[in-house]
């Protein structure tokens, strides 16, 4: 094999880090979240049974929980990390609480990110954090934003708040300081902020607001990273216009590439509002811009920083032989490969051993907090059939391999 390409197929690297429990734990984990049905009945059950105080805590936190949370609090999730890093991948610090909507609780998550970003600075296995807006904004500030955002507004930084009432104005100066006390941290510690994309409807304002944070503190290297999702129509030529902006301001542009987390949620609300869905037409179109972003940053390379976080094996590949076409090393520092905590193993430990920078995005939190981040997994693995079998079929042929092994001895 030409050196630099990954073997995806190799299940000792990718489970290398799993006592037999463990992974077979995964396979029934797994094999459960096959049956969409069972599955679509237990995400609606178990945030209600949670609400109501049933005893379902310790079953969660022993099952789902155990595969794709790497803890209830940072020092638990320390250990996982540590874990990781054994086998050299890195982790992406994730507060996984969602769905707050006060101003006490927006301030609370702001402390939070920042001993996250603390944290983070004291472990060098933990290279970013990750954080939503949602986490410190409120959905309907920022819904207002966006609906009066013209085509530009997202990638020159600049948010309309002259649409806000003077309470409104000052609530959003409230969230723009809380971003710049993270921001500013990150870049005293030297710790990377991914934000994460959200709803279609309310992107305008975060990516804005990522820019102006951008344009401030990325000026020697990337600190802060906005996500792409290119299963939505018109990201690419976003990605593009967000370049030009870096170049003539003078910043590196950080740029995260995922699919995208939100699509049934955005046609549904497409369909019901009579408005063209912001959703690729099909998966070639999500594909194909996938891999043109992915072309475009790795020969613009020296200017952006990239995270490319997706457990699609063909558009790895892909970024892998670009990067050889350019001769680009390894372990090149601008570029960086992630897949979620639990999911996509063969992808971030074969890598890994071959030299490519990766990590895994590593959420915490308390049970009940990270219900819904919880549930998503769930819904993904049982909906996207093809890629719950490959998890499956690569631990179950591990399972085999090992115990072909012990026979052998």
């Amino acid at each position: 094999m030409k050196p630099g390409i990954v073997d995806f197929e190799h299940t000792e690297n990718a489970f290398a880090y799993k006592s037999d429990r463990e992974l077979k734990k995964a396979e029934l984990l797994f094999a459960f979240m096959r049956m969409p049905l069972i599955i679509k009945l237990a995400t609606a059950i178990v945030p209600w049974a949670i609400r109501a105080g049933l005893p379902v805590r310790v079953a969660i936190r022993h099952t789902i929980f155990e595969q794709f949370v790497g803890g209830e609090t940072m020092e638990e999730t320390a250990a996982t990390a540590a874990t990781l890093s054994r086998f050299n991948v890195q982790s992406i610090l994730d507060y996984g609480v969602e769905g707050k909507e006060d101003e006490a609780r927006f301030d609370e998550a702001c402390e939070i990110f920042m001993r996250a970003v603390r944290f983070a600075a004291s472990r060098p296995e933990i290279p970013f954090i990750s954080m939503k807006i949602t986490g410190m904004a409120r959905f309907a500030l920022l819904e207002k934003l966006d609906a009066a955002a013209n085509p530009e507004s997202a990638y020159t930084g600049h948010c309309p708040t002259e649409i806000l009432t003077p309470a409104e104005q000052e609530e959003w100066e409230r969230v723009v300081r809380r971003m710049t006390r993270i921001t500013a941290l990150a870049d005293e510690k030297r710790v990377g902020v991914l934000v994460d994309a959200e709803e279609s409807w309310i992107q305008a304002p975060i990516d804005a607001l990522t820019m102006r944070m951008m344009e401030k503190y990325n000026r020697d290297r990337a600190v802060v990273y906005n996500t792409v999702q290119l299963y939505r129509k018109g990201r690419l030529s976003f990605q593009e216009n967000c370049f030009k902006v870096a170049c003539e301001k003078g910043f590196v542009l950080g740029i995260k590439l995922v699919r995208g987390a939100y699509m049934e949620k955005e046609r549904a609300r497409a369909k019901t509002l009579h408005i063209p869905s912001p959703i690729q037409d099909d998966k070639a179109a999500c594909d194909r811009d996938y891999n043109e972003a992915l072309a475009f940053a790795i020969s613009h390379i020296r200017e952006m920083a990239i995270i490319i976080a997706t457990h699609n094996e063909q558009r790895i590949d892909y970024a892998i032989r670009r990067m050889l076409a350019y001769g680009l090393p390894v372990n090149h520092p601008h570029i960086h490969f992630s897949q979620l905590f639990g999911m996509g193993d063969n992808i971030s430990f074969n890598l890994a051993k071959a030299g490519y920078l990766v990590s895994k995005y590593l959420p915490f939190g308390a049970v009940s907090d990270v219900i819904p981040y919880l549930m998503r997994r769930a819904e993904e693995n049982s909906s996207v059939a093809g890629q719950t079998r490959r998890a499956l079929t690569l631990i179950r042929k591990e399972i085999r391999r090992r115990r072909a092994s012990q026979i052998g001895k």
